[in-house]
């Protein structure tokens, strides 16, 4: 394969059925997107680790870690995976799909729910979606610490911020600081 084939089509070398299949299931996840796409997290593992064998774990962890630590939007890290997985046809074909459907849906939503906020199924339905951002939250945090859940230090540092976030009104920069010098240090 050419270098510029390598580039569009990715280390794999997808056809068009795999980027179609790419394409259908971001599509799918960003309509389940509550709280932003890193929500989606564990279903996307699934698909492109589990089932299609795509990435590895290792593969898929850096790649969410790579996109989280750069400047820019959080759904940067589907444009990660999909370059991981397709060159930059699965750029395309993962952005794509995670954008233009949540995209439409929630221009559709807010101007129907703009008309009826005060409505209280609409008030009951905006209240009942904080518990499901919770879980997938928490089914994401799940997923990501599988490489290193097995190391006590982990369980601290996971502690440690939850205590941190709950109890104080200082910047997150300062747990995370913490978790970058722990991992440098090779103790997680």
């Amino acid at each position: 394969m050419s270098a510029t084939a390598a580039l569009w089509l990715g280390p794999l070398g997808l056809d068009a059925a795999g980027f179609g299949q790419l394409f259908v299931h971001f599509a799918m996840l960003s309509l389940l997107a509550i709280g932003g796409a890193i929500a989606t997290v564990p279903d996307m593992h699934r698909v492109v680790v589990g089932d299609r064998g795509w990435l590895s774990d290792a593969q898929f962890s850096a790649s969410i870690a790579l996109a989280q630590a750069a400047p820019g939007p959080n759904v940067l890290f589907v444009a990660v995976i999909g370059f991981n997985v397709g060159g930059m046809a699965g750029v395309l074909a993962t952005l794509a799909g995670s954008l233009l459907p949540s995209a439409a849906l929630a221009l559709t939503a807010s101007r129907w729910a703009d008309q009826r906020r005060g409505q209280r199924g609409v008030r009951a339905f905006t209240d009942g979606l904080a518990p499901v951002t919770i879980g997938l939250l928490l089914s994401t945090s799940w997923v990501l610490t599988d490489p290193s859940r097995a190391q006590p230090a982990s369980w601290w540092l996971v502690g440690g911020t939850l205590l941190f976030m709950t109890q104080t009104k200082l910047s997150p920069l300062w747990p995370i600081s913490v978790g970058a010098i722990v991992g440098a240090l090779g103790w997680v």
